[in-house]
């Protein structure tokens, strides 16, 4: 058996590998970002070329910085950016269009026509899932019926779909293994959570042949082998999850109410639902929370598109901050303000609105209104979004944790993290490693290959760096939130 993990972590804005020693620590890593493609207003896609190259570049990276060498690695875990959706030749392995990602709004006309020809109840009950332009289907669809020739080759089992970890692994393992996890496949539109299987009436309705899909896993199991020539050895694939699942999985999240919420690109809250498939009466989603053994454990989820990528718009669009870490101490200068508030719906705005149509605003501005109320806008406006997830999921009757665990790229700012804490007054525990996501893509690798000995191993593991509890009054925080909700209807 080997000694180590190598863990994939391909996200939104950059691909990130790290190497993983027996005991869950890092060895070595490396980080790339990659190109984000505009093509017109409220489009967003990658080049997979680009994604690939960036994946091997890192993983060879990662291993080079660390203490072990190819034939030292048990397995390889991937997480990624999910919903994203790549269509290519199984002959040349090559895409037939960029990549189209999640928060791609393209499609937003085909999901209306769909609400009006009254089919959204089907998909919501048998996926989870809301008929919107973030989910991958209605993107398959739109490749197959806009490239030229692809409707006919996919219909000829010339063509096959993947989100980006089913592409990433059809690379690695040459064209020998097209598959996906239960947490990808949930993602899809197409896929029945309460069946485990691709739903052939939902293919129908949205052009589907069933000839383009992979055929679907447990998150840890025997995916395929990534071939000699890319690391120097072969190595097998054998954990695999959505970016999101990965993170309740790196968070040790095992218990039905435990719930976390990870700030990259965008943010997303899931919560632990044990055995039950909660359906949401506030447009929350019913989602595979991770499936291992053959068995499912669901979760109920909340999406913002527009997280991390809000600080991101202000440094590289507004120019006015050199460093996202400059925005923390430009919001202590300022503090909670209850009068400039930045509504972030560059590409619509998420859960619980799904509202594709509206647009970003800053609201309340004055004279005295300067860069450092827009930046600290901006912050809050990551806090605001997550209490509206949290005001669903109480609504839906989920008494849940009162305990928030938090990781992504974000949560490194105290400030927004206390900022969290008052505003949802709950406490919110930020863990020592909190690199969630990728951590989780490891484990579930290492549990297949036997280096890891199930959940009470990364319940020993994880350990709470800080814990942030709420400084202001109950009323304080519902008056800063009310302001909000108030400048979320003027965009709508």
């Amino acid at each position: 058996m080997g000694k180590a993990i190598l863990a994939i972590d391909q996200g939104t804005t950059s691909t990130r590998a790290i190497v993983f020693d027996a005991s869950g620590k890092v060895s070595g890593q490396s980080q790339q970002e990659f190109t984000q493609i505009f093509p017109q207003e409220g489009w967003v896609e990658h080049d997979p070329e680009e994604i690939w190259q960036t994946t091997l570049q890192t993983c060879r990276a990662a291993i080079e910085a660390s203490e072990f060498v190819a034939t030292d690695i048990a397995g390889i875990g991937i997480t990624n950016q999910r919903e994203t959706t790549v269509v290519w030749d199984r002959e040349s392995g090559k895409p037939v269009y960029n990549a189209i990602v999640w928060q791609d709004r393209r499609t937003a006309d085909l999901c209306e026509t769909l609400k009006e020809q009254g089919v959204e109840k089907n998909f919501q009950e048998k996926t989870g899932l809301l008929l919107d332009p973030y989910f991958s289907g209605t993107k398959i669809r739109w490749i197959l019926d806009s490239v030229e020739g692809a409707r006919a080759a996919a219909q000829s089992g010339k063509l096959a779909f993947g989100t980006i970890d089913t592409f990433l692994l059809w690379r690695l393992t040459k064209g020998q293994s097209h598959k996906t996890d239960a947490t990808n496949a949930s993602r899809t539109l197409l896929f029945n959570i309460h069946e485990q299987a691709w739903d052939n009436e939902l293919l129908v309705v949205l052009r589907v042949p069933d000839s383009v899909l992979p055929s679907v896993e447990d998150c840890a199991a025997d995916f395929g082998v990534a071939d000699a020539e890319w690391f120097g050895a072969e190595i097998p694939v054998t954990g695999i999850a959505g970016d999101q699942h990965a993170a309740l999985i790196g968070q040790a999240c095992f218990e039905a109410g435990m719930a976390k919420s990870t700030y990259g690109t965008g943010c997303f809250m899931i919560m632990n639902t044990g055995d039950k498939a909660i359906a949401s009466k506030n447009r929350l989603l019913t989602t595979v929370g991770y499936r291992l053994n053959g068995k499912t454990t669901y979760a109920l989820e909340g999406s913002i598109f527009m997280a991390g990528a809000t600080i991101q718009w202000l440094r590289d669009r507004l120019k006015v901050i050199e460093s996202a870490a400059d925005s923390e101490s430009i919001a202590k200068k300022v503090g909670y303000q209850s009068s400039v508030y930045m509504v972030p719906a560059f590409t619509g705005l998420g859960a619980p609105y799904w509202d594709p149509d509206a647009r970003g605003a800053i609201v309340g501005m004055n004279r005295d209104t300067g860069i450092d109320e827009i930046v600290t806008a901006g912050l809050q406006s990551v806090v605001y979004q997550t209490a509206d997830l949290v005001k669903a999921m109480q609504q839906d009757g989920i008494a849940g944790s009162t305990t928030l665990r938090i990781d992504g790229g974000m949560v490194v700012n105290d400030w927004l993290v206390q900022c969290l804490a008052d505003v949802l007054n709950a406490q919110v525990d930020r863990p020592v490693f909190t690199e969630s996501t990728v951590l989780g893509a490891a484990f579930l690798a290492g549990m297949q290959v036997g280096l890891f000995n199930g959940f009470s191993d990364l319940e020993q593991k994880w350990q709470c760096e800080k814990r942030f509890t709420p400084e202001i009054s109950a009323q304080e925080s519902e008056a800063l939130y009310q302001g909000w909700l108030k400048a979320v209807e003027r965009i709508r």
